[in-house]
């Protein structure tokens, strides 16, 4: 065997991944970050894994929801599909394009549902409508999967967070792989392919933004080039939602 990892040993890694050791020093934490070339992301991760909260009784969340000011940017913003998610990826809200672009075989009120909301991470792996909208499903599962991780590490307490990991690792078995894979990577901003039944193809950049004290909701946007046929795909969907929300 060869000489410890950044001066630690194995074992003492392995239980820093598992959350075991929680005296790790920055300069520790540090060293096995550069030999490990973690990224920004994993390195984060591996900070919360090695100094979870203390235990002791915490308050109830509330039931998450958008604030109205929320509410009136995503009905202001005409043409672009657009979603606030929760801190578990809860759809707490969305503009009739992202509803129409992401999940137009559900109900356009499920969001007021908080029993009942559609979770972007439940419906990626449980629903084949979902799975048939992306064409590079297998990307598009390890993109979220990997998000996913962020939040987890970051809310080690979070009961039904943990609920949520829990039902997807026994209902899928594609996400219990990736999950033990243990990908670490905010995905906040990139390309995604579509295969809408409505439109056909779309190529559509997307963005998400934090929305500052929400409790860690973001604001997911989606955007076509100019010109473009991913463009004009998205125009015709924006002219078929309009028709569809109509009075």
């Amino acid at each position: 065997m060869g000489p410890p990892l950044a001066g630690v040993s194995a074992a003492y890694y392995t239980r820093l991944e598992q959350g075991q050791s929680t005296g790790a020093s920055d300069g520790v934490l540090d060293a096995l970050a550069r030999a490990l070339r973690l990224s920004q992301d994993e390195r984060a991760h591996l900070g919360n894994l090695a100094r979870p909260p203390r235990a002791g009784r915490r308050p109830a969340r509330r039931a998450e929801s958008a604030r109205p000011a929320t509410r009136r940017l995503l009905a202001a913003m005409d043409g672009v599909p657009a979603v606030v998610l929760g801190l578990r990826f809860d759809v707490l809200a969305w503009n009739p394009l992202g509803h129409a672009l992401i999940a137009g075989h559900l109900p356009a009120d499920a969001p007021e549902r908080p029993d009942g909301r559609p979770n972007t991470q439940r419906i990626l792996f449980l629903d084949p409508h979902t799975r048939e909208l992306y064409p590079d499903w297998e990307g598009e599962a390890r993109r979220a999967v990997s998000s996913l991780r962020v939040v987890a590490g970051a809310h080690p307490d979070d009961r039904r967070l943990a609920e949520l990991v829990g039902e997807l690792a026994m209902k899928s078995g594609e996400f219990a792989a990736l999950w033990s894979r243990h990908p670490v990577r905010r995905c906040a901003f990139g390309t995604k392919s579509f295969h809408h039944p409505l439109v056909g193809p779309l190529e559509l950049d997307f963005e998400m933004t934090r929305l500052p004290d929400s409790g860690g909701q973001a604001l997911l946007m989606y955007g076509a080039e100019p010109g473009s046929p991913s463009g004009a795909a998205l125009r015709l969907l924006s002219r078929e939602t309009v028709a569809f929300y109509a009075p």
